[in-house]
């Protein structure tokens, strides 16, 4: 007869980070971080600072905006890196990387990158959550999309990331 011994909550942690570039955060990103964040003990949400890309909003402003709409959520820290995913998860203690999947375009390319991550680094898990069906359709490039071409985004994202969006993106007549 083999014996279980549970694990205490002292002896092991399970910390996740989320990475993205959240920009601009959407409810779908809001979503993950609040389920993610019941299924660890701490949840790193950090962003990408990305020289390849433009941003809409500076690492700076991001951070603000997800500390706000987070706030409420005790065992939830926002910070941003560069460089490999993994080698940050490593520097910050992280066992398991979370990502979220809207379609199977989606998956097949957390996917690859979950392989590579296992590769690099093996101690390293990538937990993976479907989006909500309400939440499939947003990204943040069509909400980008939107807003430039003077659309309404207030349903799409925290209330916070519209009001911030607004003032980018005053509307013309």
């Amino acid at each position: 007869m083999s014996e279980t011994r549970e694990i205490s909550g002292s002896e092991r942690s399970l910390i996740a980070v989320y990475p993205g570039s959240f920009d601009p955060l959407t409810n779908g990103h809001l979503d993950l971080i609040s389920r993610g964040a019941r299924l660890v003990d701490h949840l790193i949400v950090s962003i990408l600072s990305n020289t390849q890309k433009q941003p809409l909003f500076t690492v700076e402003e991001r951070i603000r905006m997800l500390q706000e709409v987070t706030a409420h959520i005790s065992n939830v820290e926002i910070d941003s890196f560069d460089g490999l995913l993994v080698d940050y998860a490593a520097r910050r203690g992280a066992n398991a990387i979370l990502r979220g999947i809207r379609a199977i375009s989606d998956y097949e390319s957390e996917l690859q990158m979950a392989l590579l991550n296992r590769r690099m680094r093996p101690e390293t898990e990538t937990i993976f959550l479907m989006a909500r069906e309400e939440y499939s359709f947003i990204s943040s490039r069509m909400i980008k999309e939107i807003i430039t071409l003077a659309g309404d985004v207030s349903s799409f994202v925290p209330q916070t990331v519209a009001q911030r969006l607004r003032e980018k993106f005053p509307r013309t007549s």
